[in-house]
């Protein structure tokens, strides 16, 4: 893909990671990854036209049901599709059937699109990475046979020393943080063959370590506002994507639909865009 390539369409396609989470703006609504590259690429391609089909919690087995015939249906010059890791997380799962699922998903998507773009994970280093990271790495090396059968691009986060950094994380422990999704956006910005606007992967700054007291709050804050919940969610069989759909998909028409820049000068965030034809 040539340098500066234009690109008339995108569709997002995944889980929170996909939906934004942590990125949350002033209004409690989440921005995201997705959602800033999709503002990126309309300020380049006038009547650009973008859907994010992405919702929180969403099992790889969810997302090929509910997510990707929608997004075959648009027929989307960029589709990215990321998903399985709600999976990996669990107790109990077999990888082997997440790729199948997967496949799936890419099998439909490639031929529907001009580029499909998947991606390695990143990681926030710690404890939690180290234990799952078989499952992980057993992943991310499917997805590169995949691109390669399906001529997708794949988009390396899992490699970045710089995303594994805890403060590019929220306090969740789950999701990227503001600039966490910044740089996101950045790196499939240039997978893309846009010209490097900044290096997603430069490392932040050296830090002083928190002291005890300061270190175990956090885990008794993270505990009491992030793990039990989620740890109810799991015992229950809930999902914290219960009755949600994606930011443009219709549950009434059961179908996606395109959002387009409001008429004027700039391009102006995503929750300002306007359902297109």
């Amino acid at each position: 893909m040539g340098i500066n390539a234009t690109y008339t369409s995108f569709v997002a396609v995944g889980d929170s990671f996909t939906e934004g989470m942590s990125d949350e703006l002033p209004d409690g609504s989440y921005r995201g990854w997705a959602d800033l590259l999709a503002m990126r690429l309309a300020a380049r391609q006038p009547g650009f036209r973008y859907a994010n089909l992405a919702v929180r919690g969403k099992l790889i087995g969810q997302i090929v049901e509910e997510q990707t015939p929608a997004a075959a249906a648009l027929g989307a010059d960029v589709v990215t599709l990321v998903g399985g890791l709600n999976d990996i997380l669990r107790p109990k799962c077999d990888v082997d059937l997440v790729c199948a699922r997967l496949e799936q998903a890419v099998t439909l998507l490639a031929p529907s699109c001009r580029r499909l773009v998947l991606m390695r994970s990143p990681g926030r280093r710690g404890p939690v990475l180290e234990r799952f990271r078989p499952r992980m790495e057993h992943l991310f090396g499917f997805i590169d046979e995949l691109a390669d059968r399906h001529d997708a691009l794949v988009v390396d986060l899992f490699a970045s020393e710089a995303l594994g950094d805890p403060r590019l994380w929220a306090e969740d422990r789950l999701h990227l943080n503001a600039e966490g999704h910044r740089r996101v956006a950045e790196a499939v910005w240039q997978a893309l063959g846009h010209q490097a606007e900044s290096d997603w992967q430069v490392p932040l700054p050296p830090s002083v370590p928190a002291g005890w007291a300061r270190r175990r709050a956090a885990d008794l804050r993270f505990a009491r506002e992030h793990l039990v919940p989620w740890i109810g969610r799991r015992l229950t069989g809930r999902s914290s994507g219960d009755g949600r759909s994606g930011a443009h998909f219709d549950a009434g028409l059961g179908s996606a639909f395109w959002v387009s820049p409001a008429p004027g000068p700039g391009i102006g965030p995503v929750a300002t865009w306007q359902r297109a034809a």
